[in-house]
């Protein structure tokens, strides 16, 4: 039977499969302890390259990309949907520590380059196990203390969510692809107060407008639109 999918892999890059990274961090993982062990600045060297590839011209060239994809989840199924750049910052992290362990290694520094190499090491095994991705978190703090700028989230113009509030609300940036803005919904569903929700990819401009930089992105205004309590991201 021929593969479900809710997204394209390869089209729809705003959001991933959550196992596609985890795949990726595990073999980034091993490969990084492999070089420390070993003392073997190379495999560094072809990770971070690896990295550097997938980032700039698309998984396509990302090789555990590409295996995941083809080998795994047709075998497995589409696993959760999830914004995909958190962990594509956590890529950038892991391609610039492995590269500076390479770089350091190769320039009379060995110790300082064993370090990154097993410090990368460390956080994608520890993402690829437990699900706890370091540079995901790093991401969705940043993003969070961008929201809550007053120049961004402070609140939210009623009019931008079809006329006036009666009072307390709340207010989704989803997308139609993100497994976790469904849960969302569910799990607002059985609220008593409204829920509206804005789909980024028809109102572009609502997400530029609001600063809206991951989904979901979960907020409670009052009745004037002032941002009460934010509860994702």
């Amino acid at each position: 039977m021929a593969l479900q999918r809710t997204a394209d892999p390869w089209r729809d890059t705003e959001v991933i499969d959550s196992r596609a990274p985890r795949t990726n961090q595990a073999v980034v993982g091993v490969g990084a302890l492999v070089g420390a062990v070993f003392g073997w600045p190379l495999v560094w060297a072809l990770l971070a390259l690896q990295l550097f590839l997938g980032l700039t011209l698309g998984r396509r060239w990302c090789l555990t990309c590409v295996a995941y994809f083809t080998l795994v989840q047709p075998r497995l199924g589409e696993g959760e949907l999830e914004d995909s750049r958190p962990p594509r910052l956590a890529n950038m992290i892991g391609c610039v520590f492995l590269g500076a362990a390479a770089a350091t290694w190769w320039l009379g520094a060995p110790t300082v380059g064993v370090v990154l190499g097993a410090l990368v090491a460390a956080l994608a095994l520890l993402a690829a196990v437990t699900g706890f991705c370091t540079g995901c978190e790093i991401y969705r703090l940043s993003a969070r203390l961008r929201g809550i700028s007053p120049r961004h989230r402070s609140r939210v113009e009623p009019a931008d969510l079809g006329g006036a509030l009666e009072g307390r609300a709340y207010v989704e940036f989803t997308h139609p692809l993100c497994g976790e803005c469904r849960q969302w919904e569910r799990r607002l569903a059985a609220e008593p107060e409204p829920l509206f929700a804005i789909d980024v990819r028809e109102r572009p401009d609502l997400a530029r407008k609001y600063g809206i930089t991951v989904v979901p992105t979960v907020l409670a205004v009052g009745a004037d639109g002032v941002v009460l309590e934010r509860l994702a991201p």
